[in-house]
């Protein structure tokens, strides 16, 4: 039995090529089963064999083809149809029916029932519907042929397909629209722009609907755009951006390849002219003129200057110079970054009365120079500029910025010391007025002469309570009292030689009595409260009245330090315990001031190399040489010495008293004679009667006592020797 499938005559026509899609198609969605061979265009049908596994000769599975009754192909609808009737899609036929109304056809899946509807006794398939490609291209339905008696299906089912067949009924899009694009001024022709794209939602696989061709409709003659890609280029060489910098371009894109009959599209693009240095900088005029006061500070602005640049951003950003003459060493400039002014700045002070006009040449040049343009000229442009100074009236002017003088303390009051002048510069030349800035106190110590300027002393001055003293003179126009300057003045107090020197620190010497001659047991300096001018120099000697006592001298090192030196050995604390040693000390000022100092000498006990043991009086009694421990060692063995003596006698003795028992009879039992009441049976284990009885084992007894005795005299006499080392 076979299923035939007949299609609406209108949409016999390029069926073959929609044929060889919707195959494709099929063969990359389903690698198992080929899909159907397409129906002829006669209507002559060729039945389908599916392949499956058999039993072979010898028992096993082979392939062999099993014959299917359903023959079934693509229909095709055109889109948005607009009939009064329901369009015709194509007929379902099977070899079954007989035209007896005993078969039955039904259709399922997409869109079935409400889409598309069958004839179940005819087989004929319509659309109820216009359909859009757009929102879907193709349907996928599943037909059956069924017993209309008994309901039992008479064919497998099957499916097939109804694609919607594209008209062109969407025109390009450009989804990005408007552009935005910019290019370089004075570009060559065919600079590329940017790009335009458009979309046609048409099938691009079918005839041209999506074809999309690109023209320009406004922007001519100046930009261009290519019909296949969109690019869009430069049309005019040397376009200027300094003339015109935006320009508005429309472009469209038609389908059906831009033929007669295609739908189109507009975008427009906004296309600026981005900047490039091809302009250089000129100024407004060729000469400057500029007033500035004479009181000007250094460093300040005096005027401004600017060269314009038809440029913009960088290429428009300008260096200023001074081109070196007459007058530019004065002044110095700038460039103000916000608006690129020429900052003049004053590099050095002006004086009207020296000199009234400056006059020097500024240079304004570009900072980024572009190399393609070097031909349009040189990128600088020069201006001349003078400047008047004008004169201001100013206060006086010292001589000097500082002034030092100096001055010997105890100088009588009222003596000059020194004089500091100022004058005015101006014109009128007005007379000065001096006088002393009283800030503190401590300036009431010197006085000024309001008109001739010499500073005298006030009061008597001390080096040692103030050495220097800083003082601001204030000199004033008379004329103009409002205007004055100051000076500050220092005054060093020089040194008088007036104190003596004395001791650096209090000395606390001591000399051994294993001191031997010309040993020095001190070092010595001393100390000056004046100040010297270049450093002080002391000396030092033995005082007259201690040279009669020979036991010491001073010997001056000559490094502004002495030493204490022994003239003999053999000092006795037992003989005097203290010494004092008078030295005599002077320094190099004039007149030469000089003081006798005492220093006292303690006699000490030292050990041999010369190191302090102890001052103190009870060290006279020790023997040389022992420390205390090593005297406590001495008497603690002279104690264990004694006690092993008394043990010694006590044992002696007692062998004399056992010499005389053995002499006389042969008396057994001794009888003991105590005081306290016997214990009865008791006290017989309380003694060993036996060694009673046994006057050989008393003398065993005794000569063990004697050899502990001994080793305890042997241990202590070690232990007082290890003490005592």
């Amino acid at each position: 039995p076979i299923l035939r499938l007949h299609r609406s005559p209108m949409l016999t026509r390029n069926c073959f090529l929609l044929f060889l899609w919707f195959y494709f198609e099929q063969s990359s969605a389903s690698p198992i089963h080929s899909p159907p061979q397409p129906q002829s265009r006669l209507g002559k049908d060729h039945p389908r064999s599916l392949v499956g596994p058999s039993p072979g000769r010898h028992g096993g599975n082979t392939f062999q083809r099993v014959k299917r009754g359903w023959v079934w192909n693509q229909f095709f609808v055109l889109e948005e149809y607009m009939g009064s009737e329901p369009q015709y899609v194509g007929k379902l036929h099977t070899d079954l029916d007989k035209g007896d109304s005993g078969v039955k056809y039904t259709l399922s899946g997409d869109g079935a029932g409400s889409i598309f509807t069958i004839d179940q006794t005819t087989g004929d398939i319509h659309a109820l519907q216009s359909l859009d490609r757009e929102e879907k291209p193709y349907y996928t339905l599943r037909a059956q042929a069924v017993d209309i008696d008994t309901g039992r299906a008479l064919e497998p089912e099957s499916e097939f397909v109804i694609k919607v067949q594209d008209i062109n009924d969407n025109e390009p899009k450009f989804l990005e629209g408007p552009y935005t694009a910019s290019v370089p001024e004075m570009s060559p022709v065919g600079t590329y722009v940017t790009r335009v794209t458009a979309t046609d939602a048409d099938d691009p696989t079918y005839g041209n609907s999506a074809r999309v061709v690109y023209s320009i409709l406004h922007g001519q003659p100046y930009f261009s755009v290519d019909a296949k890609t969109g690019d869009i280029r430069t049309a005019l060489p040397n376009m200027d951006r300094e003339v015109k910098e935006l320009y508005q371009v429309l472009i469209q894109a038609k389908d059906m390849g831009g033929q007669l009959g295609g739908l189109a599209g507009t975008t427009t693009v906004n296309i600026s002219l981005s900047d490039v240095n091809d302009n250089p900088p000129r100024f407004s005029k060729s000469i400057f003129h500029l007033k500035v006061p004479e009181s000007s500070a250094v460093g300040s602005p005096i005027g401004r200057i600017k060269a314009h640049d038809l440029d913009i951003g960088k290429n428009a950003e300008i260096d200023y110079n001074i081109v070196p003459g007459d007058g530019g060493a004065m002044f110095d400039i700038s460039t103000n970054e916000h608006n690129q002014e020429g900052v003049i700045v004053l590099k050095r002070p002006l004086d009207y009365e020296m000199k009234k006009t400056y006059t020097f040449k500024v240079e304004a040049s570009n900072t980024h120079l572009d190399p393609r343009f070097h031909n349009f000229g040189p990128f600088k442009d020069m201006a001349m500029v003078k400047i008047y100074v004008l004169d201001v009236d100013e206060p006086p002017v010292f001589s000097q910025s500082s002034y030092s003088m100096d001055v010997d303390e105890d100088t009588p009051v009222g003596l000059i010391i020194g004089s500091v002048t100022a004058q005015d510069l101006d014109v009128g030349s007005s007379p000065v007025r001096y006088s002393i800035d009283w800030k503190r106190d401590l300036d009431s110590f010197f006085d000024i002469d309001p008109v001739e300027g010499t500073i005298s002393t006030n009061e008597l001055l001390d080096r040692e309570s103030i050495a220097q003293h800083n003082i601001s003179i204030v000199a004033t126009k008379i004329n103009n009292p409002v205007l004055s300057s100051r000076v500050a003045v220092t005054i060093h107090v020089n040194d008088v030689n007036e104190f003596p020197p004395e001791f650096a620190i209090p000395y606390e010497t001591f000399v051994c009595e294993s001191a031997k001659v010309g040993q020095v047991i001190q070092v010595i300096s001393a100390k000056d409260r004046d100040l010297p001018p270049a450093g002080q120099k002391f000396t030092y000697k033995s005082a007259q009245d201690d040279q009669k006592t020979k036991n010491f001298t001073v010997r001056d090192f000559g490094n502004n330090t002495a030493g204490i030196v022994t003239l003999h050995s053999g000092f006795r604390r037992r003989t005097q315990e203290l010494y004092e040693v008078a030295v005599v000390i002077s320094d190099s000022g004039y007149p030469s001031q000089s003081s006798t100092s005492t220093l006292t000498v303690r006699v000490c006990f030292c050990d041999s190399d010369g190191s302090l043991l102890t001052c103190n009086a009870e060290a006279i009694f020790l023997p040389v040489g022992l420390s205390t421990g090593a005297l406590i060692a001495i008497l603690m063995c002279i104690v264990i010495l004694l006690a092993i003596v008394v043990l010694y006698v006590g044992v002696k003795r007692q062998k004399k008293k056992e010499t005389l028992m053995t002499s006389k009879e042969d008396i057994r039992d001794n009888v003991i004679h105590y005081d306290d009441e016997g214990g009865g049976e008791e006290d017989t284990h309380a003694f060993d009667m036996g060694t009673l009885r046994n006057p050989k084992a008393i003398k065993n007894n005794l000569k063990g006592i004697l050899s502990g005795i001994f080793f305890c005299y042997l241990f202590s006499v070690l232990f007082c020797f290890f003490l005592t080392a």
